[in-house]
């Protein structure tokens, strides 16, 4: 999984880095942006003014990540590092009319017919994102700005603790900052969910329930009681013992972190749990965004940016179930070849409770994970050469997602490298039950967070030095994540998944996004509930119900996203065999990977032209 989105950086787990400023002054906000204001260097003095259209995405990205100081560190950028966003309303519509001026001048200064190809297609992906954004925001409050998942609650400190490095005195200055300013974006959390319950729109009980459990977790331990450190609070204390700095000096600072987390960040979080609590008394158990006001029109809109298509919740339904189908009898196939008697639910019940298939629910078992992990990677980027042309630069590592967010986070994820080199990306697995980590679905994992898979497509991305900076960041979920389910069935071209177990886990892993299709649209467009989501997820897949319940609870309060890994794989799919057919023995796999990673990520429609236009170059 994947999600560069402005929702998951403001959530705090997106990318990463970096370092420092000036002492920061306490008190400091974003001012609310005003009109676009552009240089003469990015006004055409013709419609197909090339300079200035470098010009004008040059300083339209400046502008836009001038407004967000988490992505500015993202970026690996010093400036604003002692500022949190602003998640206010008031904000971000000041920002969506920007982004509304943006489009606007860029139709009225160029014209794409007279621009060469490469800048068509430039205007093309800059028209689409802001497109994009502009829609996001029409549905800002439907986003369910409280929510177990993606909420600020948890996205903060992981924000300081992954992307915040204190390399010196001004750092840590800046991390107290920011600390300080957790209180007014909780504030602002809280009124974003009052109102959006107001227009009727309040997440699922269940959600409610289990972001209240987060919240205690995060002001549980030191300095809050008389616990173990907090997950702030050690972060804090790691990255200060870290520092050449005087002994004193290190523990005045401790202190002050303490002051600001007891004075400030507790009674917020309390605060919170106020208002999430008189929520819960508020919500119902009708999980589906049907419930809400324009739902039909709203999930339409979710599975249209997620999917970059224009399949309807239905077809969306129909694909998912055709596929479970159709993986389910190359699951009896390998059930077969291990010799098992019995029926495919029993396999799946074998492989779920067998502990041969798990290690030890323990530290040392996730020691021996992570440590598989690393050597798969390891096999695998032996071999890289002989599929692709394009290496990334950056490496990546395996890391255990942290306690306090685990229990609610994804079974494995990946966050960017920060782009000057200064972190590699990160491979998360979460490792809070060792009994939803079975080692046969490890190896299709590992490829599809680390190499071939995102790590591949996204460090390649943000490294490519040809295209506008705004194309190396941007994000469209079925290139992704397509890519991603793409790259977990290759190595089964070329050898690996030796293991019939770890092939089973394969397929696993593609049924697994099969029965995404089904259950998102089931929830969300045929009123399925949450028990009968889960029901169906248990009975098609072998994963067990603790997983499958957190998976279902992610698709609930995140609609369509979860589609767009199966349409995305079939579509990369799709283009390969086309183009196999129509190169016959000029066909080239390693040129293929590569106008897809280097394309970038774009809508599907614009990939299949991309690998359509190399076609006929190479034909």
């Amino acid at each position: 999984m994947l999600t560069l989105s402005r929702r998951r950086l403001l959530a705090g787990t997106a990318a990463i880095s970096l370092t420092a400023l000036s002492r920061p002054a306490w008190t400091q906000v974003l001012l609310p942006p005003g009109p676009l204001a552009l240089t003469d260097a990015a006004v055409p003095k013709s419609p197909g003014d090339v300079a200035a259209l470098h010009a004008f995405f040059a300083e339209v990205y400046e502008a836009e990540l001038s407004l967000s100081p988490q992505a500015q560190t993202a970026r690996g950028r010093k400036t604003n590092y002692d500022r949190l966003d602003d998640d206010s309303d008031g904000f971000a519509d000041a920002e969506a009319e920007r982004t509304k001026q943006a489009l606007s001048r860029l139709r009225a200064g160029w014209d794409p017919a007279v621009l060469p190809p490469a800048e068509q297609l430039n205007f093309r992906l800059f028209e689409a994102r802001c497109e994009q954004a502009i829609e996001d925001h029409r549905w800002r409050a439907h986003d369910y700005p409280l929510n177990h998942l993606y909420g600020r609650h948890t996205g903060l400190p992981s924000f300081l603790a992954n992307q915040h490095a204190v390399a010196d005195l001004s750092d840590a200055q800046a991390y107290l900052a920011r600390l300080n300013a957790i209180a007014r974006v909780i504030r602002q959390n809280i009124d974003r969910g009052e109102d959006s319950a107001a227009r009727g729109i309040i997440p699922p009980k269940f959600s409610l329930a289990k972001m209240r459990r987060d919240i205690r977790a995060v002001i549980t331990g030191a300095p809050f009681d008389q616990g173990p450190d907090s997950a702030l609070y050690a972060d804090f204390k790691k990255k200060i013992a870290a520092l050449s700095i005087p002994e004193a000096e290190k523990a005045r600072l401790v202190s002050e972190a303490a002051s600001i987390l007891t004075g400030k960040v507790k009674p917020a979080y309390e605060a919170l749990d106020a208002a999430v609590a008189k929520l819960e008394a508020r919500a119902t158990d009708d999980d589906g965004v049907w419930k809400l006001p324009d739902g039909e029109a709203y999930y339409q809109y979710c599975v249209a940016r997620s999917t970059t298509t224009r399949m309807t919740p239905a077809e969306i339904h129909q694909l998912g179930l055709e596929h479970v189908d159709l993986l389910q009898k190359d699951m009896h196939g390998i059930m077969q070849k291990v010799g098992f008697k019995g029926t495919l639910a029993q396999f799946f019940e074998h492989l779920r409770t067998d502990p041969q298939f798990y290690f030890s629910n323990d530290d040392a078992g996730r020691a021996a994970y992570l440590a598989h992990c690393e050597q798969v990677i390891a096999d695998y980027a032996k071999r890289l050469d002989e599929w692709f042309i394009t290496k990334p630069k950056a490496p990546v590592i395996v890391k255990r997602v942290e306690p306090y967010r685990e229990r609610s986070a994804p079974p494995a994820f990946y966050n960017s490298p920060a782009p000057d080199g200064s972190r590699p990306g990160i491979f998360y697995a979460n490792l809070a039950d060792m009994r939803e980590m079975a080692k046969w679905q490890a190896d299709a994992i590992v490829y599809h967070e680390a190499i071939p898979g995102h790590h591949m497509q996204i460090a390649i991305s943000q490294e490519l030095g040809d295209v506008p900076e705004f194309r190396r960041y941007s994000f469209f979920g079925a290139y992704i994540e397509g890519w991603g389910l793409y790259a977990e069935r290759l190595p089964k071209e070329f050898g690996f998944y030796q293991d019939p177990y770890a092939d089973f886990g394969r397929l696993t892993t593609q049924i697994w996004r099969a029965v995404r299709l089904v259950v998102d649209s089931g929830i969300h467009a045929k009123r399925w509930t949450r028990g009968q989501a889960i029901d169906y997820f248990v009975a098609n897949t072998p994963l067990n119900r603790d997983q499958v319940i957190r998976e279902v609870d992610r698709y609930i309060v995140n609609p369509g996203q979860a589609t767009s890994y199966y349409v995305g794989m079939l579509r990369v799919l799709d283009l390969r065999d086309q183009a196999r057919k129509a190169l016959g023995a000029k066909f080239d796999l390693r040129g293929f990977h590569e106008v897809v990673l280097r394309t970038g990520a774009v809508p599907l429609d614009v990939l299949g032209e991309q690998v359509q236009a190399w076609v006929k170059k190479a034909a």
